[in-house]
């Protein structure tokens, strides 16, 4: 298939854009390319791309393709806190657009990256995809709003399918540290100490970003009427733990490092456990392949070869919303996180 991929060059389209290219696709990449200073290891993959906001597509960006993954967007809460408007903007309303775009291009395939979080506050019980929604931060609320508006589109032309993301971790050159096991993994290399920022008890659901990956390719390798205006939650049931679980398999994972809990950590409202037993029945050739276990081992080793610092993963170069408030405050980015033409 000839594949556009938005959001390319962020966490997760950098793992999966080599997939693709890998499994016979032909691959173009759309992407504004804010976290072009926040590159771990080795460069992004070169491309055909077109760099471009998602707010700024046009329907001529999207003539000629079979399918379009949509991964663009500000996708953690903090950010989704910073400007809780623009996150509605980027993450819904352009979504939104930019499917009804796809759609009157002629482009048959239109595949969602959404999360887990639309979940949000799920209780003890696992949730399978019929559960109703309950997110708890702008984030979790915009991914739920633009399923349920995508959705709607879906007709004979145009088939979107919604990959619900257990929360991603592992390896990339736009690596996140504000992901949990990331997040952990780093801290234990940098400090000696795993870091608590809740009282441990929530319940996470969580998934490799190479697995995330498989998936996107076993929707586009599947019968369309299998995957039509079809939502599926993107993990392994056996994959979901405790944050204090996860503590404890990088405390085993990093020799000499101890768990400690953050000052003032108390519970967490977004506790979530859930049921991915339908896509292994819709998509059969699709397999998770990672578990914690094995992807905190490859954490340790990047953040080792790398010589990663504390001050590096808690500071401006890879700390998302850190980034984007230091180029807003020396004018390369503008409030609407818009490249400014000087820049």
């Amino acid at each position: 298939m000839r594949v556009l991929v938005t959001g390319h060059r962020g966490y997760i389209g950098t793992r999966l854009t080599p997939m693709l290219l890998s499994a016979g696709h032909d691959v173009a990449g759309l992407d504004s390319d804010l976290f072009r200073f926040s590159t771990f290891g080795q460069q992004p993959p070169d491309i055909p791309d077109l760099q471009k906001d998602i707010r700024d597509v046009q329907t001529g960006d999207l003539k000629g393709f079979d399918a379009v993954i949509h991964l663009a967007a500000l996708s953690n809460d903090p950010l989704g806190d910073l400007n809780p408007e623009l996150t509605y903007e980027i993450n819904h309303r352009s979504s939104v657009r930019l499917a009804r775009l796809a759609k009157s291009a002629g482009v048959p395939r239109f595949i969602f990256s959404s999360s887990c979080s639309v979940y949000g506050a799920g209780g003890q019980d696992l949730v399978d995809e019929n559960a109703v929604f309950n997110p708890v931060t702008p984030y979790g609320h915009s991914k739920e709003l633009a399923e349920y508006d995508i959705a709607r589109l879906a007709d004979n032309d145009f088939s979107p399918t919604f990959l619900r993301n257990a929360t991603a971790y592992g390896v990339s050159p736009r690596l996140r540290f504000d992901l949990v096991l990331n997040n952990m993994v780093a801290w234990a290399v940098t400090t000696g100490r795993v870091l608590l920022k809740s009282d441990g008890t929530p319940w996470r659901p969580i998934i490799h970003i190479e697995d995330i990956s498989r998936a996107f390719l076993a929707v586009l390798a599947a019968p369309r009427e299998k995957v039509h205006n079809l939502a599926l939650n993107t993990g392994a049931t056996s994959e979901n733990y405790r944050i204090r679980e996860l503590a404890e398999i990088v405390v085993e994972t990093v020799p000499g490092t101890e768990i400690e809990v953050a000052p003032g950590a108390g519970p967490d409202r977004r506790t979530y456990r859930v049921n991915c037993e339908k896509i292994l029945e819709i998509l059969p050739d699709f397999k998770v392949e990672w578990n914690a276990r094995k992807g905190a081992a490859e954490l340790y080793q990047a953040y080792l070869q790398v010589g990663l610092r504390a001050d590096e993963f808690e500071g401006t170069r890879y700390r998302r919303i850190d980034q984007l408030k230091s180029l807003m405050s020396r004018g390369i980015v503008d409030a609407n996180l818009r490249w400014r033409k000087a820049a």
